[in-house]
C-alpha cells in the first residue's frame, strides 16, 4: 500500500480540504483521513519491530481508508475481515496469515478471542479501536508475501475459506483499467456499497476512488432504499455491485430515473439475465456493464459504456488490455470461438497466491501459466466472454444432466419474474430434482403457470422445474452475492416432504 499512501500524501499537500470519504458518520477530508492514518501508523510501529502483517476489521467507512494508508506508511501488508467474521473464521485467518497486529473494535477483539491467540494490547487508534500485537513485538516481516500488499478471505465454491494475496501492481492495474474503460475522471465520486472485506471490494470500492482522487461514498450496511438515496444525493459517477443488489435498487419506490448522474454501474459476481439488467438500467436511468472477475484475477473483463445492449448485458465483457482468456475442453486442449469449455485466464491482475501457514502458496496453473477458474464459458470472435456458470452448476436427475444456468435463464425470461435461483433437491429415486425460488414483480406465478410459459417457449420438458416457491428475496452472502448453499438448504426445507 506504499503507493496508495503516497497518493494520499500528495493529495493532502495539494487539496487537504477535499472530500475523501462520505460514510454513515458524515464527510471526511483528505487531511482528516491522513491524520488518522498517521496516528495508527505510530501505534503500528510501536507494536511491531518492523513492517508487519496487519489484520483490520474492515468496515465501509473512513477507517478502512486510514488503515490502508497507515499500513502503506509503515510498509506492511493489509489483511481485511468483515465485522460479521466469526471466531472460527478468525482462527483460520490467524493460522494462514500469522498477523503481527490486529486492529478492531474491543467487542470484535473479544469475539475473535485475541488474548487466546496470544495477542496483548498495544494501544488504540481510529477513534477508540484497539490495536493488539505479539508480546515480543515481533513482526515476521512482509518479504514472505513476495510483493503482496493486501489479503482477503474468499469462501471459494466449497471447503475451507481461502485467503487471497494480491499485489499493489494488480490493484493499480485493475483500478486503472476500470477508470479508463468507464471514462472516470479525477474527483469523480465512487460508490463503495459492497462490504470492504473481499479483495475485489477493496480494489474497486476503496483503492480505486482513493487512487482516482475522488470521494469514496460508502454504505455501512446494505439497504436498497438507503443505497438509492446515497447514490443519487452524492451524485456517484460509478459503482460496482453484485446482481442481487443491483436488481433490488429497482424495487425501491421512487427509484425511477434516480441515477441519471451515474455514468455506469458495473455488475458482476453472480447469475445475470440480459432482460432484467436492461429493465434495471432503464428504470434507474444509468448504464449497466456486465463483467467477469474473481478475487484471484481482479476485474478481468468489461464492456464499454458505448457498447450496444447485447454486448453490454448479454455477454460478460472483453478482457482488459493485457489479460488473456481461453476455453479448454475436457482434455485441456484450447477451444475455438463459439465452443463451450472450461475458462482459463492469466494476466497482470493475477494474485500472488493463497496464504497458508504465513506464506503465499502459488495456485495450480497450466504449463503455459493459465489459471483454471472453474467456470464454463464461451469465447466469441470479438474477444468477449459469455460465462455459462460454474463447472459444478448441474442437477443430475435420473442420470440426465440439467444445466442450472440454462434453466434460470429460461425462467428469468418469463414476464413477472424478477429474480430466480434454481437448486437441486435430494430425491431418493431420481437422485436430484429441480426447485426454483422466485422473486416476482406483482402477483406471484405458480408452478403450472411457469410450466405453461416454458412450454410456449419450446423449452425442453425434462429441464422444467418440479418445485416453485415465491420468496420476497433470494438468500445472499455477506457481500451481497447469491448464496446458493443457503438457497439449497431453504429449498430442501420447503420441498423435502413433497
Amino acid at each position: 500500500m506504499k503507493q496508495l499512501a503516497q497518493d494520499v500524501l500528495e493529495r493532502a499537500s495539494r487539496t487537504p480540504d477535499a472530500v475523501a470519504v462520505v460514510d454513515g458518520e458524515g464527510t471526511h477530508t483528505v487531511a482528516e483521513v491522513l491524520r488518522q492514518a498517521r496516528e495508527l501508523a505510530d501505534v503500528l510501529q510501536a507494536a511491531a519491530d518492523g513492517p508487519a502483517t496487519v489484520l483490520v476489521r474492515a468496515d465501509n467507512s473512513w477507517r478502512t481508508v486510514s488503515a490502508a494508508v497507515a499500513v502503506g506508511l509503515t510498509g506492511g501488508l493489509l489483511a481485511v475481515m468483515g465485522g460479521h467474521a466469526t471466531r472460527s473464521e478468525f482462527d483460520i485467518a490467524a493460522e494462514d496469515l500469522q498477523p503481527a497486529v490486529v486492529v478492531a473494535p474491543t467487542a470484535t477483539a473479544e469475539v475473535w478471542g485475541l488474548s487466546d491467540h496470544g495477542y496483548v494490547p498495544a494501544g488504540t487508534a481510529l477513534e477508540g479501536w484497539s490495536v493488539s500485537g505479539r508480546p515480543d513485538g515481533g513482526s515476521a516481516g512482509v518479504e514472505r508475501w513476495r510483493g503482496g500488499v493486501v489479503a482477503a478471505m474468499t469462501s471459494g465454491s466449497t471447503g475451507r475459506p481461502k485467503c487471497v494475496i494480491q499485489s499493489e501492481d494488480s490493484l493499480r492495474y485493475a483500478g486503472r483499467s476500470t477508470i479508463d474503460a468507464v471514462g472516470l475522471e479525477s474527483g469523480d465520486a465512487v460508490g463503495a456499497l459492497v462490504p470492504l472485506s473481499s479483495a475485489a471490494a477493496i480494489c474497486f470500492g476503496m483503492y480505486l476512488p482513493t487512487m482516482l482522487g475522488g470521494a469514496m461514498v460508502a454504505l455501512d450496511k446494505w439497504n436498497p432504499e438507503t443505497a438509492v438515496a446515497l447514490l443519487r444525493d452524492q451524485r456517484v459517477v460509478w459503482t460496482m455491485l453484485v446482481p442481487t443488489m443491483a436488481l433490488q435498487l429497482t424495487l425501491v419506490d421512487g427509484s425511477e430515473g434516480s441515477l441519471t448522474a451515474m455514468r455506469a454501474m458495473t455488475v458482476g459476481g453472480g447469475p445475470m439475465n440480459q432482460k432484467a439488467l436492461h429493465d434495471a438500467e432503464v428504470r434507474l436511468g444509468t448504464t449497466m456493464l456486465r463483467v467477469f472477475g474473481m478475487s484471484e484475477c481482479l476485474g478481468h473483463t468489461t464492456p464499454l459504456p458505448g457498447d450496444d445492449v447485447d454486448t453490454r448485458l448479454g455477454r460478460d465483457g472483453r478482457p482488459f488490455p493485457g489479460p488473456q482468456s481461453r476455453g479448454a475442453g475436457r482434455s485441456g486442449a484450447p477451444l475455438g470461438p463459439g465452443e463451450l469449455g472450461s475458462l482459463q485466464v492469466k494476466g497482470p491482475s493475477m494474485f500472488v497466491g493463497y496464504a497458508r501457514d504465513g506464506v503465499p502458496v502459488a495456485p495450480d496453473v497450466t504449463e503455459d501459466g493459465f489459471l483454471v477458474t472453474g467456470d464454463r464459458a464461451v469465447l466469441h470472435e470479438d474477444g468477449s466472454v459469455s460465462i455459462r456458470g460454474r463447472e459444478k452448476d448441474l442437477i443430475i436427475r435420473g442420470g440426465r444432466n440439467i444445466d442450472i444456468n440454462e434453466m434460470e435463464a429460461a425462467l428469468a425470461a418469463i414476464p413477472g419474474i424478477h429474480q430466480v435461483c434454481v437448486v437441486p433437491v435430494p430425491d431418493p429415486v431420481l437422485g436430484e430434482r429441480a426447485a426454483a425460488l422466485v422473486v416476482s414483480q406483482g402477483e406471484a406465478l405458480g408452478l403450472d403457470e411457469i410450466r405453461a410459459h416454458l412450454e410456449a417457449a419450446d423449452f425442453p420438458k425434462f429441464k422444467w422445474p418440479e418445485f416453485v416457491r415465491s420468496v420476497s428475496a433470494l438468500p445472499q452472502s455477506r457481500v451481497g452475492k447469491l448464496d446458493r448453499k443457503s438457497a439449497a438448504t431453504l429449498a430442501a426445507e420447503l420441498f423435502g416432504e413433497e
